[in-house]
């Protein structure tokens, strides 16, 4: 997401012979045969991968109380695996950005594949609460260790013309999870406790397995398009090698660590991405726990449920239209728009009474959400060099979800100061300034990739492609 001035590689012609030991002949959006089969396999594994997290992650907590045990048990196990996941995740971004990523992915699904074999085992059973939940914090630990490896996959599995389409596929997986996953946990659940871990551990088996079958190196160079090496105005330089002695040895951890931190304040488009993350993130965040402390003790659990799922339906909807509005509309388009558009929605929830009213506000929200991940998630993507993905990733999901660790707080607070609105009226102004400066800064911010890859066909400008280009 920011300006990208280094030199990219020459695109082979499509019709060379694939030799040995050669990459596969790229198609016309630049991305190679096989990285496309492996991008569907990408999609698959999330897919999966989610729908057992959801599914287990819903039940976890009725577990916990149908053994008897306090809530209070499960809101400090809820805390202390959010802020685990906050220290974990830098540190598995930078093995996995040295060349370590599949192991690592491989090896993050197989041991929390073992801890929820573990957890329903447990279920046969009266096990002490510390064993329920160490086995549940691992799991948490290797979920993050995973998404934080699986960051840079995706610059190696797509190319500049194809990551609007790439990341809504990601966001279309999340989202049908999402819908399908507390259903299926519910259901497998009321048959018996031990089933969701159950089918939750097979997910993780089968993304493990998929991470093997994806035939693209994930820690080769990222597809032309995209910076392989920081320049001197993205990020300092960190060595690859292992460095030498005990003190250098820290130092150097030390700067690599601080090279993703580096990498997002020193640049535009990724500074735009972190304000989104932490203003955009928090607000959803405080939303979702409003609707939860309305709708809970008024219409009751079910309708709650009933209107997180339709939110997660329309957010689905809204992924499998994004790549299409932002190759349209363009990026800077698509990302103001879209933020104007969330306004309605969310100044709506400030007077909204009843499930019904909160099912249709919510629904426009999610409907809209996945243009603004589409249009910054692949800029992300095309901004950070391909040996900073994880680390610079790192950085973002960390700002959001310290700023959605207050929700929960926040909306009592607002509730209780201002009434059922208040949270709601919060989310409006803040979006409302959050608009104010895309427009803004939106243009001139993501101008800079056009340029860089227009000759890549990325959709992010509606005017005429330079010649030679493949759009």
């Amino acid at each position: 997401m920011e300006h990208i001035s280094g030199s990219r590689s020459p695109r082979r012609s499509g019709g060379a012979p694939n030799t040995a030991g050669t990459a596969p002949p790229a198609t016309a959006t630049g991305v190679p045969a096989a990285g496309r089969r492996d991008l569907a396999v990408l999609w698959g594994v999330n897919f999966v991968d989610g729908l057992g997290s959801q599914a287990s992650g819903l039940v976890f907590p009725l577990l916990l109380l149908d053994l008897g045990h306090s809530r209070g048990a499960t809101g400090a196990f809820a805390s202390a695996a959010a802020l685990a996941g906050l220290v974990l995740s830098p540190l598995v971004a930078l093995p996995a950005d040295r060349g370590r990523r599949r192991p690592l992915m491989t090896g993050a699904s197989v041991s929390a594949s073992l801890a929820m074999a573990g957890l329903a085992v447990c279920c046969l059973g009266h096990p002490p609460l510390w064993v329920l939940l160490g086995l549940a914090l691992t799991e948490r630990l290797c979920a993050t260790a995973y998404e934080a490896a699986a960051r840079g996959a995706l610059s190696r599995l797509a190319g500049a013309a194809d990551l609007p389409r790439a990341v809504a596929g990601v966001q279309a997986g999340d989202q049908a999870a999402l819908v399908l996953g507390p259903t299926l946990g519910g259901v497998l659940f009321s048959l018996s406790p031990l089933l969701p871990f159950a089918v939750d551990a097979l997910s993780y088996a089968a993304a493990a397995c998929g991470v093997r079958a994806i035939r693209t190196p994930l820690d080769d160079d990222a597809p032309a398009g995209r910076p392989s090496r920081p320049d001197a105005h993205d990020a300092p330089d960190t060595p690859s090698g292992p460095p030498v002695g005990g003190a250098g040895s820290g130092r150097a951890r030390t700067g690599a660590l601080r090279a993703g931190v580096a990498t997002v304040v020193r640049s535009p488009v990724l500074r735009l991405v972190l304000l989104w993350s932490s203003a955009a993130g928090g607000a959803v965040a405080l939303l979702f726990y409003n609707a939860l402390f309305v709708l809970g003790p008024e219409a009751g659990s079910t309708a709650t449920g009933g209107v997180l799922a339709a939110s997660g339906a329309a957010g689905l909807a809204g992924s499998l239209v994004a790549a299409r509005a932002v190759r349209r509309l363009g990026a800077h388009r698509s990302l103001t728009l879209a933020t104007w558009l969330l306004l309605p929605p969310c100044a709506a929830l400030s007077v909204a009474h009843g499930p019904w009213l909160w099912t249709v506000c919510f629904c426009g929200l999610c409907l809209v959400l996945p243009v603004v991940t589409t249009v910054l998630g692949a800029a992300t993507v095309c901004a950070v060099p391909a040996e900073l993905q994880s680390r610079a990733g790192a950085v973002l999901g960390s700002a959001g979800a310290l700023a959605a660790a207050g929700a929960p707080a926040g909306a009592a607070l607002l509730m209780t100061w201002g009434g059922p609105g208040a949270p709601a009226v919060v989310c409006t102004a803040v979006l409302a300034l959050l608009a104010v400066h895309t427009q803004r800064t939106a243009r001139a911010v993501l101008r800079p990739l056009t340029a860089a890859h227009g000759d890549q066909g990325t959709g992010t400008d509606n005017g005429p492609a330079p010649a030679g280009s493949t759009r």
